[in-house]
């Protein structure tokens, strides 16, 4: 069957507007042959987020966005966005913005949520977030860093002004005086320094020509030592413990002497509890102390000696 051109050319027109429409539609990010999925999402500031930005899930890219509008009076934005891949996730799933870099520019990143709940249908709208850039984050920490920076130049210019105000040029010609007295002070640490330099040469040869000396003293010391340590095993070497213990038996023996003697018990201790055996012998030394004393006076009565056999006189007893 033969096409006349009239058919022939509407075929062509046709091949043309599909083709036209197939290429307008990817140049735009919509890919006419993939079963796409349309989500929209609501923000107040989307960050510089721009159309045809990727939209990626745990990092792998799945989609992009669609389109940026207005969503009310108020300056409200509602992003709608495409997801290519059949991967599925619930209602309550997070979508954020976010940096992918330095200089990357946004990207809108879906957060999945696999709790139970009704899973994401195309034209449902989910909860949204924007993650705060790099740029962002730094800045708000240097904010705090900044306001102390200037309270603290603050602190610093009042500190200086306070300075110019207590140095003056009376405290300034101070200043240099004692500077001065330490620049003369140093030169005499310098000669301190030369004569301590001198005293250690001098040492340094005093033990150079005392070093034999020297050795033999600490040779002794070592000798002395070892003697010391050999006091010291054979002290150790006593049995302390049997000579504690004699010394235990002796007292207790001395203990019973003595409680024996306190008790009147033996001559001993007779003789110092006993009061008539004290008496009498008290008596008896007195009687012989008579006896001396008479016996001094009166040798003739005891002892008696005549060639021509004289009788002795009578004794008379004396005065006292």
């Amino acid at each position: 069957m033969k096409l006349s051109r009239e058919v022939k050319t509407g075929i062509l027109a046709i091949g043309a507007i599909l083709l036209f429409i197939f290429g307008y539609s990817y140049l735009k990010g919509t890919n006419l042959l993939t079963n796409q999925r349309t989500f929209y999402v609501k923000y107040q500031n989307v960050e510089g987020l721009a159309k045809s930005a990727p939209v990626t899930i745990n990092g792998l890219k799945v989609g992009k966005v669609q389109n940026i509008d207005f969503a009310n009076e108020k300056g409200g934005l509602v992003v709608q966005f495409t997801v290519e891949k059949d991967f599925d996730f619930s209602k309550r799933s997070l979508v954020r913005i976010y940096s992918s870099g330095l200089i990357g520019g946004k990207s809108l990143g879906v957060f999945p949520e696999y709790s139970q709940g009704e899973m994401a249908k195309s034209g449902d709208t989910l909860p949204g977030s924007v993650e705060k850039g790099m740029i962002d984050a730094v800045a708000e920490r240097l904010g705090p860093l900044e306001e102390k920076v200037q309270n603290t130049l603050a602190v610093v210019d009042t500190l200086l002004l306070s300075v110019n105000d207590i140095i003056d040029e009376k405290t300034r010609n101070n200043l240099k005086t004692a500077i001065s007295n330490i620049s003369r002070a140093s030169g005499r640490f310098e000669g301190i320094t030369t004569n301590l330099e001198g005293i250690t040469g001098k040492t340094d040869r005093l033990l150079a020509n005392n070093e034999e000396k020297l050795n033999r003293s600490f040779t002794n010391l070592d000798v002395t030592t070892k003697n010391f340590a050999r006091l010291s095993d054979s002290l150790a070497q006593i049995e302390t413990g049997k000579m504690v213990r004699d010394i235990e038996e002796v007292t207790a023996q001395l203990n019973a002497i003595v409680g024996s003697v306190e008790n009147g018990e033996g001559s001993i201790g007779k003789l110092l509890k006993d009061d008539q055996l004290y008496n009498n012998l008290e008596g008896a030394s007195r009687q012989l102390e008579q006896l001396l004393q008479d016996l001094k006076l009166n040798p003739k009565r005891y002892v008696h000696f005549s060639l021509f056999g004289k009788k002795p006189k009578p004794y008379e007893q004396p005065e006292e």
